[in-house]
């Protein structure tokens, strides 16, 4: 019986070692809508998690082993730090709340030349004509801007500068309760 002949020597290579790399070819391929295809590696099949021990992330799907960060729906919430206590804790309170504080709402200068001179411009009329958003709170004059118009205004509190420019446009303040 006649001994078959070998391609070539068989186990010459090395455990680890690679088979050498084929030339690149020279001939290059032109560019066409018919034969466009994206770089080699750049289109990543996904990866389905916990599906089988065949694909590559079966059994725990990358979780680890047992423990609370291993189950299903797990998220640590914001500035957990493992149980120690946390950051946001360990630093000290800070102000307070003050009961007897007022909020004004806030009507300056320049937003009451509408109105045309020598008109009584109450909180009632601030409210209907849109410049207060809340009925409750009470009015504050601030005295951004110039007042053209002589007007007699009727507000909760007034800043010192926009009384002063009331007056100097010919206009009067009264602070009502």
């Amino acid at each position: 019986m006649a001994k078959k002949k070998s391609s070539g020597p068989r186990g010459t290579r090395k455990r680890g070692q690679h088979k050498p790399a084929k030339p690149a070819s020279k001939a290059r391929r032109s560019f066409t809508l018919a034969n466009l295809q994206p770089p080699a590696g750049s289109r990543k099949k996904k990866v389905r998690v916990g599906r089988g021990m065949g694909s590559k992330l079966g059994r725990t799907a990358g979780a680890g082993n047992k423990g609370q960060k291993s189950r299903r729906g797990y998220s640590r919430r914001r500035g957990f730090e493992g149980g120690q206590m946390p950051l946001h804790r360990r630093m000290p309170k800070r102000g307070f709340h003050n009961p007897f504080g007022v909020t004004y709402e806030v009507v300056n200068l320049a937003e009451l030349n509408v109105f045309p001179a020598g008109e009584t411009v109450t909180p009632e009329l601030l409210r209907a004509h849109g410049f207060v958003r809340r009925a409750t709170d009470p009015i504050k004059v601030l005295g951004d801007g110039e007042l053209t118009t002589k007007l007699a205004i009727h507000a909760q509190a007034f800043s010192a500068s926009a009384k002063e420019k009331i007056t100097k446009a010919g206009g009067t303040f009264e602070v009502v309760a």
